[in-house]
């Protein structure tokens, strides 16, 4: 469980008008999420899960619905009916799951072996669906809603394939959020800061090369297992000695592979590893660092090293004015004392740090209770939390900004 959210408390859910229709609108919402979570696809390969989208946005009478907007993504415009602001705001909702086995046992699990909604995902569409619903039947907002469907979230960095295809130019998207539901958090809280919110995520290769032999005449060999223990001790001083300890890395070797008989020292050594960073300053460090220290631990040891580091998503970090106005629409739906404003980050990922880069925005968490974990087989996205989703878009996109 990510820091400080479990003592997130749900002490007050208003009975506005909103969250009534959000209610309502949650009804149905249950039905589309567990089509949704029925069937999983995964990455860009989400046909069926991108056609229902389109279909529902069209039977709610958006102005637009736009399809294959960075490879399978789904935009839909619906034009708000009070004048006079031209704004325009996107609202970004997942749409992959992962390839997981469900354990859930469960009426509507996953029916595709071996894949599942074990992110949320099926939610975040539902709650997104839902918001359209009403404002594209109501029109009472002022300006522009982009709602925006995207594929492959976990690790295809769909976000930024539909950055580069020009999505917010398209579609004149002025500002961008986007929520995930958070096991651990009470159903009705919410948790946002106006600063960093989530990691880089990279990962990085290295083979180590020495020279094998016979396990009885260690003296005629390089040994690349005892190279590799010297690696891995040293890159642990990056973060121990390398970057600001108020600035926090986690680097983690995750695998090790070398070897396959008792009396043979191999001639080579596979690891592969991840580094997470809340800042530009530390990653570059990290990248730099990780591979000059193990260069010159090989050399040491008279063994070659090659070093493949590949960056993934960067940091996911807000944008004061925008997280205030998403933290002031979280007040509104659940009252002021169930919205943290200065979470603490955590060191997972999110890859709408690609739109956040493109424009101002803002993350937020939602609680969805005291489930299984994210990216755990026996997860399930808590439907008592798709009324505070869908009220959070609706409250954002129906108040003016200040």
């Amino acid at each position: 469980m990510p820091r400080n959210f479990s003592s997130i408390q749900h002490t007050n859910t208003t009975s506005s008008e909103v969250f009534k229709i959000s209610e309502t609108l949650g009804r149905q919402a249950i039905e589309w999420r567990r089509d949704f979570h029925r069937n999983p696809e995964l990455l860009f390969d989400v046909e069926r899960t991108a056609g229902s989208v389109a279909e529902l946005l069209r039977s709610f009478g958006c102005d637009q619905v736009v399809t294959c907007v960075g490879r399978s993504g789904v935009v839909a415009v619906v034009r708000g009916g009070i004048a006079p602001s031209s704004r325009t705001i996107g609202i970004r909702a997942d749409m992959d799951a992962l390839p997981i086995l469900e354990v859930t046992g469960l009426p509507y699990a996953s029916a595709t072996v071996g894949r599942m909604h074990a992110c949320g995902h099926d939610g975040h569409m539902a709650m997104l669906l839902g918001a359209v619903k009403h404002l594209a039947g109501t029109r009472a907002f002022p300006g522009t809603l982009v709602a925006i469907f995207q594929p492959a979230e976990e690790g295809g960095a769909g976000a930024k394939v539909m950055v580069e295809d020009g999505l917010f130019e398209r579609f004149g998207v002025e500002e961008v959020y986007a929520l995930h539901n958070m096991p651990g958090m009470e159903v009705g809280t919410f948790s946002l800061s106006d600063d960093v919110m989530l990691a880089a995520s990279d990962r990085f290769d290295i083979k180590i090369i020495g020279k094998g032999g016979h396990a009885a005449q260690p003296h005629e060999t390089i040994d690349p297992i005892s190279v590799a223990n010297h690696v891995v001790s040293a890159l642990q001083t990056i973060v121990s000695r390398s970057v600001d300890p108020i600035d926090p890395v986690v680097l983690s070797i995750t695998s090790i592979h070398a070897g396959d008989a008792y009396n043979v020292i191999p001639s080579e050594v596979v690891m592969k590893g991840t580094a997470r960073s809340l800042s530009d300053t530390s990653r570059d460090k990290v990248e730099s660092l990780a591979g000059a220290l193990t260069s010159s631990v090989a050399k040491a040891f008279g063994a070659e090293a090659e070093f493949d580091y590949r960056r993934g998503y960067p940091p996911t970090v807000n944008y004061p004015r925008q997280a205030v106005i998403l933290g002031n629409a979280a007040a509104r739906v659940a009252g002021e004392a169930a919205v943290r404003r200065n979470t603490a980050p955590i060191m997972g990922a999110e890859d709408f740090s690609y739109m956040l880069r493109a424009r101002p925005g803002a993350f937020i968490f939602m609680g969805n209770g005291m489930t299984a974990p994210l990216h755990n087989p026996k997860y399930d996205f808590n439907d008592e939390a798709l009324p505070h989703g869908i009220a959070l878009w609706v409250e954002l996109l129906t108040r003016e900004r200040g």
